[in-house]
């Protein structure tokens, strides 16, 4: 092997130590691969056709103990939206955490695995009857208020005996997040109610005034991929100083505060990606100082990381159908793209791409990886640095894939969204299967 290669070898082991893009159980594997949790990630592309998920099982355990030590007296609770399936809802029941669901269809994947629906949380801007029903006859522990409307709605389905627990879902007008269209704590969105034009507070007397209902606190949510401490901390400090407001207008001292997830991973080298470990020490810090300040108990807090838990845990795998090489650039066209990860095209997102399986001496050349649907913004991650020799048939791999990937596939061009394989102990297991084209016919009901 020539220096020129060794010298990209060397770049990828280097790669590879840096957890928050890879899996910690990533190694350079003989003949080019990269082995996960000791399992070939070639070998699982041959085993299971792509495109493929893989996730590694130890790493996503990891990562939910990782938030338990960083916040112990806090509740963790997973965001299911992230990513979810049985083994995922069974792998957050046995490492003690919480769920986050948004639909009826979470809530009841979550209960036929026999999940404690009290440690259950169901919040959405916009929850559908069906949503409610499910939450209230499954005894969910909190329900998160987030418009007026909501509160007679419940109230009125509330079965009783004791009242359903509700958190209010607030606007504190924050900016944080990485893009815009995953900003969700700054005035004027679909989310939450304001605490500046007084929606939260009149929202928070109505709670309040209905004796079904039994309001434990606030939840906020300020956005995704925030890559640092800091905005959770005025969090605290704004949603605090809207605790004490309400024990001076109403007497009552709320017990709980949720603030929701949003905490960044890596997505290509270099990106911030502060460990569980750096926000906790600021939220307890910055929570303890506030209180003390109010004059109020601490509360029970509760976080919500989903995309923190499983995203380095995921492998996305590839198999490359088409290189083609003009005054445009190399683009190299694989067997998914926009159907399986809408991410790029959505809000830009950027991935790190590694050809697998196949040693090489070529040098490596800038390409853009593109995807095989009808649509220009169909590109998966670009511009990248892979082999020059890169041809039909290659495996590509695409690290920090675990989250918002799969749980956001769609039908489009009827390619049937990929499979999800889980690793560990240098073995697979198949989690999810593969759609095939029976199952979207199956579908097909009219003529």
């Amino acid at each position: 092997m020539t220096t020129e290669p060794l010298r990209h070898v060397r770049a990828l082991i280097n790669e590879l130590n840096a957890p928050p893009v890879w899996p910690a159980s990533a190694v350079v594997a003989p003949g080019g691969d990269i082995a996960v949790a000791g399992v070939g990630l070639a070998e699982l592309a041959d085993r299971y056709g792509t495109p493929v998920y893989i996730l590694d099982e130890d790493e996503v355990r990891a990562r939910a103990r990782a938030w338990r030590r960083a916040l112990p007296d806090a509740e963790i609770v997973y965001a299911a939206k992230a990513f979810l399936c049985r083994a995922v809802v069974d792998w957050m029941e046995q490492e003690g955490l919480g769920l986050d669901v948004c639909s009826a269809g979470e809530l009841e994947l979550a209960a036929t695995r026999g999940f404690p629906p009290e440690r259950i949380v169901l919040h959405g801007n916009a929850k559908s009857p069906r949503d409610l029903s499910a939450a209230l006859r499954l005894g969910v522990g909190r329900i998160v208020i987030d418009s007026a409307c909501e509160t007679a709605r419940i109230a009125a389905q509330a079965p009783g005996p004791g009242p359903q627990r509700v958190l209010v879902r607030v606007l504190p007008g924050i900016e944080a997040g990485a893009h815009p269209k995953i900003r969700t704590g700054a005035e004027g969105q679909k989310f939450g109610l304001s605490i500046a034009d007084g929606s939260a507070e009149e929202t928070v007397g109505r709670i309040l005034g209905q004796p079904r209902l039994e309001l434990t606190g606030l939840h906020c949510h300020l956005g995704s991929q925030i890559a640092g401490p800091e905005p959770y901390a005025e969090e605290v400090r704004r949603l605090v100083a809207f605790l004490a407001w309400i024990r001076e207008r109403y007497g009552v001292t709320l017990p709980e505060l949720d603030l929701g997830g949003g905490f960044a991973v890596a997505y290509v080298p270099g990106d911030p990606a502060p460990a569980p470990a750096e926000y906790g020490r600021l939220i307890t810090t910055t929570l303890a100082d506030a209180c003390a300040a109010h004059g109020l108990p601490v509360p029970k807090l509760t976080v919500e990381p989903g995309r923190s838990v499983v995203a380095p845990a995921g492998v996305a795998l590839y198999r490359v159908l088409s290189v083609k090489r003009g005054a445009g650039g190399v683009f190299v066209a694989v067997d998914g793209g926009m159907s399986d990860n809408p991410r790029p095209a959505l809000y830009g997102a950027r991935y790190t791409v590694r050809r697998v399986g196949h040693a090489s001496t070529a040098p490596m050349r800038t390409a853009t990886v593109v995807g095989r649907h009808c649509e220009a913004g169909d590109v998966l991650a670009g511009p990248v640095e892979l082999p020059a020799d890169i041809r039909p048939g290659d495996v590509l791999a695409v690290p920090a894939a675990g989250a918002y990937q799969v749980s956001m596939a769609s039908g489009y061009n009827m390619t049937g969204r990929p499979p999800v394989v889980a690793v560990s102990g240098g073995r697979s297991r198949l989690l999810v299967r593969r759609e095939t084209f029976d199952d979207l016919r199956a579908r097909d009901v009219g003529l």
